[in-house]
This record gives C-alpha cells, sequence and structure tokens, in this order.
C-alpha cells in the first residue's frame, strides 16, 4: 500500500463501512488459474453498489485489491471485500490489499484485470494506462471526458489487445432485456423504415455557493483532480465525508463531466445507435439550446433540448422534456423503451406498465425470423466482461462502440455551449468550419496527469 498502512486505513474506515448481502460461494471450487483476478480503481458508491458487487456474485473472479486516493474509502473498501470473502467461505479472510496510486495497483503481476469506478474525468486516463499495462478493464461510463481523450482511450484498447468492456448495462439480458427486445425489432423493420429517435433525459439543477474547507487529512486532492486544473476543495465538489449514499458532488461539476447528456446519454444514445446500426458512426449535424446555472458551484446544463442529424436521414431529439427512455418512430409504428416505470401509447388505452410499448401492440408480438437481424445477446454486462476474459466470447459494449455513443453525447453539449448549429464528420472526427467549437473537443492537461 503506497503511503498509508493498512490499521490506518482500516481504522479510517469506520464512519463508512456497513454490511452487505454476500453470495452463497463466491471462492467456489475454481483454481487460481482459471479465475480472474480483479483490482477495483475507484471504491465509492458505484463501486461498492454495482461494479464490486457484480463481480462478487462470481466465482471465477476474486478481488485481490482496491484502490482509492482517499484513505477512508479506501479502508472501507478493503473492508467490504474481506467481509464478503469470509462470510462466503465462513473464515476469517483479510488478504483484500490497498493501495493509493494506482500505478502501484497496474504493477501488480498478480492481477490480470481492473474495476475503472472513479469520477469521469479519470475514466479515459486510466484506462489508457491499465491497457498499456497489460489488464483488461470494466470501464464505467461515460467513456471520456473529451472526445480526443475518447478516441486516444478506444485506440490504446485496439493497439493493446486487452479485452475492455464499457459500462453500458442496458445492453445486457440482465437486469433489463427489453432495450435488446426493442432495437431488434427496429433493426428488423417492426416500425418500418426508422424516421426519428426521441431520448428523454433530465437535467441537473442549479448548486450552493460552496466556500472553500480545509482538504481532508485522508484525501489526496491533487491526485483526485488529476488531468484537471487546480480548484480549491470543498466537499460540496468532490463527495461526501461520511456516506456512501449521496450523488456525489462532482457529477454537477463541468470540470469533471458534462452532466446529465453524459451520464445517463452515455446509456440512451448507446441504445439509439443499437436500434439504427450507427454504433460505429455518428451524427453529421447538431443542434440546440440549454439554460446553465448563473451561480452556485454546480455549473452543469439543465434544462435542454439538442437535435441531430445522421448520414442516413433518422434525426434525433433529446431533451428532459420528453418521457425518460428511447422512443423509435418509424413511418409504420413506434417503440419505446424504458428501465422501468409506467409509460404510455399513442392510445391511452394500450398504457401499461410494463417498460417496453409500441403504438400497435402486434410490434411487440412479432417474432423474429431464422433470417432477420439477430443482435448479440449478451449477459449481465460484468459477466460478459468475465467471459471474455476467460472464454473469448464477444463483449457487448466494447471501446469503440462505447467511445461513440459518448462522443455523441459531448458534440450535443457543445451544440449546447456554443448555441450554434455543429457540423461533424464522423470519419475524420472533427466538428468542419468552426474552429472554436473544434477546439472543444480537446481540454488542457495538468502535465503530471496527462495521457
Amino acid at each position: 500500500m503506497s503511503g498509508v498502512s493498512r490499521r490506518a486505513a482500516l481504522r479510517g474506515a469506520a464512519a463508512l463501512a456497513a454490511p452487505m448481502i454476500v453470495p452463497a460461494s463466491v471462492f467456489g471450487k475454481n483454481a487460481p488459474s482459471n479465475r480472474v483476478t480483479v483490482g477495483a480503481i475507484g471504491v465509492g458508491r458505484i463501486s461498492r453498489g454495482h461494479d464490486m458487487k457484480e463481480v462478487h456474485r462470481h466465482a471465477d473472479a476474486q478481488i485481490v485489491a482496491v484502490c482509492d486516493v482517499d484513505t477512508k474509502r479506501l479502508g472501507a473498501g478493503m473492508q467490504l471485500v474481506d467481509s464478503r470473502y469470509a462470510a462466503s467461505t465462513g473464515k476469517d479472510y483479510s488478504g483484500t490489499r490497498g493501495y493509493t496510486d494506482y500505478r502501484e495497483l497496474l504493477a501488480a503481476k498478480d492481477i490480470d484485470a481492473v474495476l475503472v469506478s472513479t469520477p469521469d474525468h479519470q475514466h479515459a486516463p486510466l484506462a489508457v494506462r491499465a491497457v498499456q499495462a497489460g489488464k483488461h478493464v470494466y470501464l464505467q461510463k461515460p467513456a471520456a471526458l473529451t472526445i480526443a481523450e475518447g478516441r486516444k482511450m478506444a485506440d490504446a484498447v485496439k493497439a493493446s489487445g486487452r479485452i475492455l468492456q464499457i459500462g453500458s448495462q442496458q445492453r445486457g439480458q440482465e437486469p433489463w432485456p427489453q432495450f435488446h427486445r426493442a432495437c431488434e425489432l427496429v433493426r428488423n423493420g417492426r416500425v418500418g423504415k426508422l424516421r426519428h429517435v426521441e431520448i428523454g433525459l433530465p437535467g441537473d439543477p442549479a448548486g450552493p455557493e460552496a466556500p472553500a474547507m480545509p482538504i481532508p487529512r485522508n484525501l489526496d486532492y491533487d491526485a483526485w483532480l488529476g488531468t484537471t486544473p487546480e480548484v480549491y476543495y470543498t466537499e460540496t465538489r468532490v463527495h461526501s465525508q461520511t456516506s456512501f449514499e449521496d450523488r456525489p458532488g462532482w457529477l454537477r461539476c463541468e470540470q469533471f463531466g458534462a452532466g446529465m447528456i453524459t451520464g445517463w446519454g452515455s446509456h440512451h444514445v448507446d441504445i439509439a445507435h443499437w436500434g439504427m446500426d450507427m454504433e460505429h458512426s455518428g451524427p453529421v449535424e447538431i443542434w440546440g439550446s440549454a439554460e446553465f446555472p448563473k451561480s452556485g458551484l454546480w455549473d452543469v446544463h439543465g434544462p435542454f433540448e439538442t437535435h441531430a442529424r445522421y448520414a442516413n436521414g433518422v434525426t434525433m431529439t433529446i431533451s428532459g422534456a420528453l418521457a425518460n427512455g428511447v422512443k423509435f418512430i418509424g413511418d409504420k409504428g413506434w417503440i419505446f423503451v424504458t428501465r422501468t416505470g409506467q409509460v404510455s401509447a399513442s392510445d391511452p388505452s394500450k398504457a401499461s406498465d410494463i417498460p417496453l410499448v409500441a403504438s400497435d401492440p402486434k410490434i411487440l408480438d412479432s417474432v423474429i425470423g431464422p433470417e432477420e437481424v439477430r443482435l448479440y445477446k449478451a449477459p449481465e454486462q460484468h459477466r460478459n466482461w468475465l467471459d471474455a476474459i476467460l472464454k473469448g466470447v464477444p463483449v457487448s459494449a466494447p471501446a469503440e462502440i462505447g467511445y461513440r455513443a459518448c462522443s455523441t453525447c459531448l458534440l450535443h453539449h457543445i451544440a449546447m455551449k456554443t448555441g450554434r448549429r455543429i457540423r461533424w464528420d464522423p470519419k475524420a472526427e472533427r466538428i468542419l468550419g468552426d474552429d472554436a467549437a473544434n477546439a472543444m473537443l480537446r481540454r488542457p492537461q495538468r502535465a503530471k496527469y496527462a495521457v
């Protein structure tokens, strides 16, 4: 462990540690040679409640190390992993290693793969360094902070030969198989010729004024800022020092992300691209507007409406005024898909509590024939990633596809910021005829953390 003892980390974790449900078997009878050894980088809310939790379900994977720049969270992460393995084996367990410097974790020869569950601005840099170190990667979405970083990430993965899965869990058969079903129906013409796609996403509220605070001794704040500029510390900007449940403040700061347009938009735009058969491309024109806070620390977009046009003529609208989900509209009907909750159909008598509805119920009853398009059917995303490492099956959301969804979201964000129509060349990946907008494809990086 870099710069902190195990005892100190566990002592600092006391305020954050909480019991978790542990699967009946974790280690199982798998020999070490048949088990993927995993290191978790970033062990806050998403890692504890989703990424590490999903990996813990499987006997052919073992989390052997965790890493966090906040030693309080690091200790809580070590304690959580230890307790899960102790409960599953019925024996005391204290073998989880802790690191405050991810470079030391990546240098460990006994680690095959890593979970990257950090704030958005760390995603692409950590993924690049991980694959260059020979590790397979499960990368939380969005794929990158900027389009330039995302392209570098996708290229680095391709050059490395390592397996990277983007955490686009709406593609998996668990927990939301309805997205696969909707995209397969659309790809096979059940709504006729696709004309338009609507995506509903919320915005974020403005935040409070937040004065500077002393940096907690347990937080390496400079490393947490990473590639982004130096700014004063305040807890509202970073994450809670007393809870894992609170939504962290960095999600609402443009320094570290673009807000909901990438935070949730990466999920829904990915599904839209899947149904549109545009997973390896992007729009050719983007325009729209948004409201941004005029005061307070949080500065990501609020209410917004943006639009895009693709080379095949399909158009897209993304707005907080639309129902959360993805609606595919063709010349013969429509399909709307969402994660859960009540949604409506064009005929109110067909309102439904299921997360997949259509203009005509017969669309949903349609059987996909053997000669029609069959989309890749993958299990839950973490299981799919482990199968890719162990068995060589494809991942459902590889680096290039995850990057293309993210880059499209970032183009919508650029349109919000500029208020201008953006013309995009998806092959050259360049904004045409607008040098100021084109400069927004990248951000300056602090030299000590630059990729």
